[in-house]
């Protein structure tokens, strides 16, 4: 089936075995989120298909990527995802929860697509319900995780629905993290930003980098900064 998968300019992502499909969030913020200079070592929590860890690994090819997910199907399809690409060396995907997970040399920089519908009805399929529901990792144990697992310089990018943005943002100040970059999105010009992409670190930032993200200018128009930011990924 067509949708099983998704090309890119180069790599495929294998899908039919993850719950949650590759969509804009995804790749928005595998093209956004931002690592220190000389960046070797990056973490992409709740890796899913593999996606934003493939996509880091593209733009960083110095680093290396780990990928970690609680689901069993989805390290599956990753894994597969990681191997099929150009970048199968620097890539490790690992079954696991990030809250446990140990690490003494820190990572450079950390990207999560966290669970979004953290106060919402969960749906009947499990496998689904963990992958869009703060029901294995809240965002208080994300943070916390982040901020134990990244190096003193490291930066921690997320992408999370507007109405999500002021809990998020409390859980990371309670934690020690401080707002270095934020990204709102709107999905034309006229719409209300419906997400946010948001870069913490450790250490407080002279000015916090501020920026607006229009998706389309007009149905199947795609506007300039979102086909930049995409360029290198989207075959169209």
């Amino acid at each position: 089936m067509a949708n099983d998968f998704f090309q890119f300019k180069q790599f495929i992502v294998r899908q039919q075995h993850c719950a949650m499909k590759v969509g804009t969030d995804g790749t928005l913020l595998g093209s956004w989120a931002s690592a220190p200079a000389g960046a070797c070592r990056i973490l992409d929590v709740g890796t899913g298909t593999g996606l934003i860890a493939l996509m880091m690994a593209q733009r960083f090819p110095e680093a290396q990527v780990t990928g970690i997910d609680i689901d069993t199907d989805a390290v599956g399809q990753a894994s597969e995802n990681a191997l099929e690409s150009p970048f199968k060396e620097r890539i490790m995907i690992r079954e696991g929860d990030v809250t446990r997970m140990e690490d003494t040399d820190g990572f450079d920089a950390i990207v999560c697509n966290p669970p979004f519908f953290d106060r919402s009805l969960t749906c009947p399929d499990q496998q689904r319900t963990e992958a869009r529901h703060t029901v294995s990792l809240t965002y208080r144990q994300l943070m916390e995780s982040a901020f134990r697992l990244l190096k003193d310089d490291g930066r921690l990018s997320v992408i999370i629905p507007a109405d999500c943005r002021s809990r998020l943002e409390s859980e990371a100040h309670l934690v020690g993290f401080f707002i270095s970059r934020i990204c709102s999105i709107q999905t034309t010009p006229k719409k209300i930003p419906k997400r946010y992409m948001i870069e913490f670190r450790k250490q407080p930032v002279k000015e916090i980098d501020t920026e607006c993200g229009i998706i389309e200018l007009s149905p199947q128009e795609r506007s300039p900064w979102y086909q930049q930011l995409i360029n290198d990924f989207y075959i169209k």
